[in-house]
């Protein structure tokens, strides 16, 4: 997962066009020797990040201060590349290529360690209780867990491997993306599919809309938004340049905006209605790398007036809409 961010940033980067460029209203540090991945809270108030260095933090942004520091692995080679809060930001997964945990937000205690032995883990997403876990996988399968019951569903509607999931809060439905040009949105009792988007390429981003109206798949070229109801296009992101890869995206504001972050330092904010762009920024980068560079991996809008991103330069920082 990590050399395949960098090697998405290396094409962003070359093809990136013009974007908005101003300075973030405040910074916090979270990490001094840069991340490996990173999410934030749905309120933007805390944000959980992993490091070469630290390990799984999760951070308390408005004090500037830990509250959980979580240790997943022993073994110095299976770095924590997945971390990712609940849709209710009460629990948290972690994960490495080939095993998984559940955190308690509350008390910061673990509720469980998974591992997976038949394919490598791509990405994962929780319920809002955190007792429902989807996982996306190296050999094509999507699976969810109960991890109370120990119910297990799998889901072989892809016929190449699994990049990207999300998770409905009431662990209902999910939405799967693959290397086969295809999203489903697909019911987690039964494995039936909803709905399929088509692509041109590898579908390498895709959220929900928590209320469930909305979803958002992503390839390089094509980036929609799509009704739930119809299964239509809602509309797409009006991009001015020929590629654009996402690596966080979150809708927001009642479902009205969708915030992505993309390995090319950017940080957008869309209009759903229309897919067109209302604002961009540029992330703060790595000051010991060069040339400057910083993967957007966490997006969240604080209030109607603020967005924070966080990313690979190990900042979380804090924006204004204007």
């Amino acid at each position: 997962m990590i050399k395949s961010a960098i090697y998405l940033f290396g094409i962003c980067l070359m093809l990136t066009g013009c974007e908005q460029s101003s300075s973030p209203d405040q910074q916090i540090p979270l990490a001094s020797q840069g991340l490996l991945s990173a999410d934030l809270s749905s309120d933007g108030r805390q944000a959980m990040v992993s490091s070469l260095g630290q390990g799984t933090v999760v951070w308390d942004l408005d004090k500037g201060q830990e509250r959980w520091r979580w240790r997943q692995s022993d073994s110095q080679d299976n770095f924590v590349t997945l971390t990712r809060f609940s849709p209710d930001d009460s629990h948290a997964i972690t994960a490495t290529q080939d095993t998984f945990a559940i955190w308690r937000l509350q008390d910061g205690q673990s509720q469980g360690y998974y591992s997976l032995p038949e394919s490598r883990l791509r990405d994962a997403a929780l319920s809002a209780d955190g007792t429902q876990v989807l996982i996306g996988r190296e050999d094509g399968k999507a699976e969810v867990v109960d991890t109370r019951t120990g119910r297990r569903l799998q889901f072989l509607g892809h016929s190449e491997q699994v990049n990207t999931v999300d998770l409905s809060p009431n662990g209902r439905y999910a939405l799967t993306g693959g290397n086969d040009y295809s999203a489903y949105l697909w019911d987690t009792r039964t494995g039936q599919v909803v709905w399929r988007f088509n692509h041109g390429g590898r579908v390498v981003m895709a959220r929900l809309d928590p209320s469930g109206r909305f979803a958002f798949t992503a390839d390089s070229r094509q980036a929609s938004i799509w009704d739930l109801k119809t299964g239509k296009e809602q509309s797409r992101l009006q991009f001015d340049h020929r590629f654009e890869v996402y690596t966080a995206a979150r809708f927001a504001n009642d479902g009205q905006w969708l915030i992505t972050g993309a390995p090319s330092r950017q940080l957008s904010l869309w209009r759903v209605s229309d897919g067109s762009q209302l604002q961009s920024w540029r992330v703060s980068p790595h000051p010991k790398v060069k040339p400057p560079s910083a993967v957007v991996y966490g997006v969240a809008l604080r209030d109607n007036s603020h967005l924070v991103s966080a990313s690979s330069s190990g900042l979380a920082e804090i924006w204004t809409i204007k």
